[in-house]
């Protein structure tokens, strides 16, 4: 997806002195040292704040060619984490949405499924069900989400129940309390076992990045979160405001291009909370494609977690193709 602007490929940094001895550590030997751990962390380094903030807001003006316009919404589609998450969920509710992420436009079969549906872990072997057959995943949000204030018994019994339900990807929550009191040691210790419990389920952290106050943690999170053994690394639950910016995606985007080009593991990035329409699917992507590139231009290394982002994508469509905006009624509510 190339912008109106001519647009340079995403360039590595100059790999920071902390950044090797990443390369020379195993990682399991780093994050069983809290101290060695801390170290590591405090000596990553900075996020100019007034920088990463004029580089978001400068790529969020950038516009895409309207040839590219309707690639890059379905490319959003299929990057979708179709959610819901609400204490009125209900079996029904469930299905419907599953019918939904298989099938988004059932009358034109050249609409992409999303990616996955997200759901509580009691709701998961519903889900399960409901998508036999299809590409569609079933991620299950744990570890007492979404405030992750729960002993580590009771969170790793939260993903075990998921994982057993038919989860294919968790989406974990960190002890922020633990992580700003400079406890790295016990959120490392948690998302070691978490990623232990969920076997071949695919594990996304969730930072919750509008708690952690500055972007030098979201940084350090994000890479404590990746050395633990994270698949992803997630802006946040959706519950806590803000929730997912361009900055902290921005910031996200280049400790997983960091780590990758340290590591050589590519680790996925999850957007999440006030994504709502198209316009903002497509910043994100442009910030994604002008960070890290077309590797993580698809649904294995970037993801879209969004409730109500759907129907408006499905809107622009229709817009792309046919000249004419159609009608909210015109697509399902949920």
């Amino acid at each position: 997806m190339k912008t109106d602007e001519e647009a340079s490929a995403p360039s590595v940094p100059a790999v920071a002195p902390r950044y090797l001895e990443a390369a020379a550590l195993d990682a399991s030997s780093l994050v069983s040292s809290e101290s060695r751990l801390a170290r590591f962390l405090a000596g990553l380094p900075g996020v100019d704040q007034v920088g990463c903030e004029q580089r978001a807001a400068g790529l969020a003006t950038r516009s895409i060619k309207t040839a590219s316009k309707l690639r890059a919404i379905d490319l959003a589609i299929s990057m979708i984490d179709l959610t819901t998450l609400e204490g009125a969920d209900t079996q029904g509710k469930v299905r419907q949405l599953c019918a939904k992420a298989v099938r988004p436009e059932p009358a034109d079969v050249t609409v992409p499924s999303v990616a996955a549906i997200c759901v509580y872990p009691d709701l998961v072997a519903t889900a399960r069900h409901a998508l036999r057959g299809s590409s569609v995943a079933v991620a299950s949000v744990a570890t007492a989400f979404p405030s992750g204030r729960a002993s580590l018994a009771v969170k790793l019994a939260d993903v075990r129940d998921a994982v057993a339900a038919g989860a294919d990807e968790v989406d974990m929550v960190i002890d922020r309390g633990a992580f700003l009191q400079g406890q790295v040691g016990k959120v490392a210790e948690e998302i070691v076992a978490v990623k232990a419990a969920c076997g071949a389920a695919h594990l996304k952290v969730i930072l919750e990045t509008g708690e952690l106050a500055t972007y030098d943690n979201v940084r350090r999170a994000a890479w404590l979160a990746m050395l633990g053994g994270a698949d992803f690394v997630k802006t946040s639950t959706g519950k806590v405001a803000p929730a997912s910016t361009l900055p902290f995606a921005l910031v996200l985007l280049e400790a997983v291009r960091d780590f990758s080009a340290v590591t050589g593991r590519g680790v996925g990035v999850k957007v999440a909370g006030g994504i709502r329409t198209s316009k903002d699917a497509i910043r994100y992507l442009v910030v994604v494609n002008e960070t890290v590139g077309d590797p993580w231009l698809r649904p294995a290394r970037f993801r879209i977690g969004a409730s109500s982002l759907l129907n408006d994508l499905l809107l622009q469509r229709r817009k792309q193709l046919t000249g004419a905006y159609a009608g909210h009624d015109d697509v399902s509510v949920e």
